[in-house]
């Protein structure tokens, strides 16, 4: 026989899950002496063409009659032995058979072979192969005995001692009812003698208490077959017998395992994680399990790799999960999330510290360690009738997570080596979500603590706005976004309010948001309008898309965001802003009606449509005019339109009176879910407008002497606001800035002081260019005005105006000095 895999009988299958199987009995020479209507179904042969020849007859090749010689060898060796073989059917074809072939022995140490042949392509794929049913069947050889025409034992294997204890000597020339129980052997030969009269195949199943093992019962599987000899009469009668006690457990244990995989991990929360382990093993598996967890894991924090065994203490534990029969035991308080600390040598600690589990079929409460240790938890136990338990450590990436602890106390039967082994695969499966969990939750961690790091820790609007600010990041299931927001003070107490959102979600979305923060800010330096600052943004976008795809190491993932960018003025009461891609704000007035500006969308940031501009639009604001700009994860879901989303924060925010802060909390309190899909940003600012006191304004003629009427007018001005320590300084900052407006422009220049949270003075005119301050040396004559101008003023700067330049300069306000 053509020999593709051998290997000594380990797992005999039922012959229920075979039922195609085909026997055969040949001698010690290889000599068929016993054939069945199913081999002769199988491969054509019937008995009076078969047996009585060499069973090389079925053998494709003479090469491969030259090898079974070989194999019948290693036979006599192994006893029994089971394969792949081909094997010629009668019209010349050849089957690809599952081969197993077992030793009966005789009286006078006589020996023969019981073949079983089955046609591979007639086997499911669950039942040829799968590394979890060869972990889980129960490994129970299969008994075989031949009994002769009048129902006598002839031959026997070494497997039937163990079904029944009877020994092999004992069997010889007897009948059932001579070696086993009356009721069982009656029924067994009322079936046997059915078989010999039909040649029909019987199964019969019956329950037993094997000698092996006492204490519980077995089910047993027999079947029953026909041998017949070259004439066609029956020669015997072949019966063997499976324990499938092992089998029925196991298929419970494979769907036990199956539901484990849409139970357990169904989130990335790792308490919950914990406890649908907990929930799937009661009672399926045991009546008692808990589920603790290190205490770090919790909080994702992954424990060390090696326990730390220079002292005494096992890490603290967390409980994770619990599931019993007894529903008092659940409602007790401190189960959920309480805090375990195992004893230094209970088999929990050396669980934690070896990572091996352990198996106590039958445990002691009233003794030893347990009464010692933890006199409260083990009167917990023993009034629960807890029996026998086992502990499996919750192990992934060389870590002990934590213990699950399995105990029985309506189920009689003791845990078992089988037992231990299902739950150590539904640990496993669960240490593997548990880990994704983890994984997950320190990248959540970390991407929290940057994108909190990167947003503003405090945002003021100064002068122009008062501003309220709420974010919420995303759930478990979506990670951290990239939403940001930002208030940025510019020149003459106008400010700048931003929101913007960077798509995608963890680390790489909030450092990519922490980056164009960064380039915003330093745009808005620049005093930029609106539409050309979201031009610059989107080159910079590109740009990090570019240098990304230059990276060879890695895949490039393209960048996008979406951006709205204003700037209002307190002075003028007028907000200039532009969107690339963003929601456009909504605008409250005072009375509570909510209305969406016009804004033209813009294209999002990133996507290489740079040639379609962006564009401004200029509003004029009515004083307490409240502007709410947000990121889209506040408006859309998946279970609703924006437009209700924008409904409903609309009816939040119409509400007169109402502080900003007070709006925000009211609007994430409409929120119709507190775990987001999506990063939720909200930017509250309630316009304030500067009074006509407060600012002074002076038209000036393009020659020299406007300087010293200049300085005379800011020097009153001054005054008259009470800041008369600030005139000296003041009126330098003027005479510079007027002067440098006289020489480098043709026409008139305009002088304007404003008085907010700071002085500032500012000098428009028509002339475009910004200047720039030098850095004269010693005997220079020129170019000194601004660096006097920088030494004298808090920070100073330029901006491009409607018609040239505006140039700047603020002064602190002296401390006994307010707003008007």
């Amino acid at each position: 026989m053509t020999n593709t895999d051998h290997r000594p009988l380990a797992e005999p299958v039922s012959l229920r899950e075979m039922p195609d199987a085909a026997i055969a009995m040949i001698d010690a020479k290889g000599t068929v002496v016993g054939w069945t209507q199913a081999a002769q179904e199988l491969v054509g042969y019937s008995p009076r063409e078969l047996v009585g020849r060499s069973i090389a007859h079925l053998l494709p090749s003479s090469d491969d009659a030259l090898r079974a010689s070989a194999y019948a060898e290693e036979f006599r060796a192994q006893g029994d032995w089971s394969g792949t073989v081909a094997v010629r059917h009668r019209d010349g074809h050849t089957l690809t058979m599952a081969l197993r072939i077992s030793s009966l022995g005789g009286r006078n140490a006589s020996t023969r072979w019981l073949v079983s042949v089955t046609d591979i392509g007639s086997l499911s794929l669950g039942a040829a192969n799968g590394p979890v049913r060869e972990s889980l069947l129960a490994r129970t050889p299969i008994g075989i005995a031949v009994h002769d025409p009048q129902l006598r034992c002839a031959w026997v294997n070494d497997a039937m001692e163990r079904h029944d204890g009877v020994p092999r000597h004992r069997r010889f020339g007897r009948h059932l009812q001579d070696t086993l129980p009356a009721v069982e052997a009656e029924a067994l030969e009322v079936v046997m003698q059915h078989v010999l009269e039909s040649g029909i195949t019987t199964v019969h199943e019956f329950r037993a208490w094997p000698p092996a093992d006492k204490r519980r019962e077995h089910a047993y599987s027999v079947t029953f077959f026909s041998l017949q000899g070259a004439d066609d009469t029956p020669l015997g009668v072949c019966s063997m017998t499976v324990d499938v006690t092992g089998n029925r457990r196991a298929r419970e244990r494979l769907a036990i395992l199956s539901e484990a995989g849409t139970r357990i991990g169904s989130s990335l929360d790792l308490m919950q994680t914990g406890q649908e382990l907990a929930e799937l093993a009661v009672p399926l598996l045991a009546d008692h399990v808990v589920v603790d967890l290190v205490e770090s894991v919790p909080f994702g924090v992954e424990p060390s790799a090696r326990i730390d065994t220079t002292t005494d203490r096992p890490p603290l534990l967390r409980r994770a999960g619990v599931a019993s029969i007894d529903t008092d035991l659940l409602e007790m308080p401190w189960m959920r999330k309480e805090v375990i600390r195992p004893f230094p040598t209970s088999l929990f600690a050396t669980a934690l510290r070896t990572g091996r589990s352990y198996l106590e079929p039958v445990l002691d409460t009233h003794s030893g360690p347990w009464v010692t240790q933890d006199p409260a938890r083990t009167q917990l136990v023993r009034d629960s009738g807890i029996h026998s338990f086992m502990v499996v450590p919750i192990r992934a990436r060389r870590c002990v997570l934590g213990l699950a602890v399995f105990g029985r106390s309506v189920e009689r039967t003791p845990f078992q080596e089988d037992d231990l082994l299902l739950a150590e695969e539904l640990v496993t499966r669960a240490a593997l979500s548990l880990d994704n969990a983890l994984r997950y939750a320190r990248e959540r961690a970390a991407a929290l603590t940057l994108q909190r790091d990167l947003l503003p820790h405090r945002v003021q609007g100064g002068a122009a706005v008062e501003v309220a600010t709420r974010y919420v990041p995303a759930d478990m299931d979506h990670g951290v976004g990239g939403d940001w927001f930002d208030v940025i003070e510019l020149s003459g107490a106008r400010v700048a309010l931003v929101v913007g959102d960077v798509v995608g979600h963890g680390i790489n979305a909030a450092s990519t948001m922490g980056r164009l923060r960064t380039a915003v800010r330093t745009l808005a330096d620049l005093e930029l309008p609106p539409d050309e600052l979201l031009a610059h943004l989107d080159d910079t976008v590109r740009r990090l898309n570019d240098e990304d795809a230059d990276m060879f190491d890695q895949v490039p993932a393209e960048v996008s965001a979406t951006c709205l960018y204003a700037v209002y003025n307190p002075v003028t009461r007028r907000c200039t802003m532009a969107r690339a891609g963003h929601p456009p704000p909504l605008i409250v007035d005072a009375q509570g009606q909510v209305t969406i500006p016009d804004l033209p969308a813009g294209a999002p940031l990133g996507l290489g449509l740079g040639l379609v501009p962006f564009e401004s639009v200029e509003l004029e604001l009515p004083e307490g005019s409240l502007l709410a700009f947000y990121s889209d994860g506040l408006v859309e879901s998946r279970d609703e339109d924006i437009d209700v989303g924008l409904d409903r924060l609309g009816a939040a925010l119409a509400q007169p009176g109402a502080s900003p802060e007070d709006l925000c909390s009211r609007v994430m309190e409409s929120l119709p879910t507190q775990s987001p899909a999506d990063d939720v940003t909200l930017l509250l600012a309630r316009t304030r407008a500067l009074q006509p006191a407060q600012v002074a304004s002076w038209d000036l003629p393009n020659e020299l002497a406007t300087v010293s009427t200049a300085r005379q007018l800011a020097a009153r001005q001054l005054s008259e606001w009470g800041l008369e320590p600030l005139v000296t300084p003041m009126e330098l900052i003027v005479s510079e800035l007027v002067t440098n407006a006289i020489r480098h422009c043709d026409g008139p220049s305009r002088l304007r002081l404003i008085q907010h949270r700071v002085l500032t003075c500012e000098v428009s005119d028509t002339n475009a260019s910004h200047p720039r301050r030098g850095h004269p040396r010693p005997l220079d004559e020129h170019g000194r005005g601004l660096y006097l101008v920088s030494r004298l003023s808090r920070r100073w700067g330029s901006r491009s105006g409607a018609d040239g330049k505006v140039v700047w300069a603020e002064q602190d306000l002296p401390s006994t000095a307010g707003a008007v």
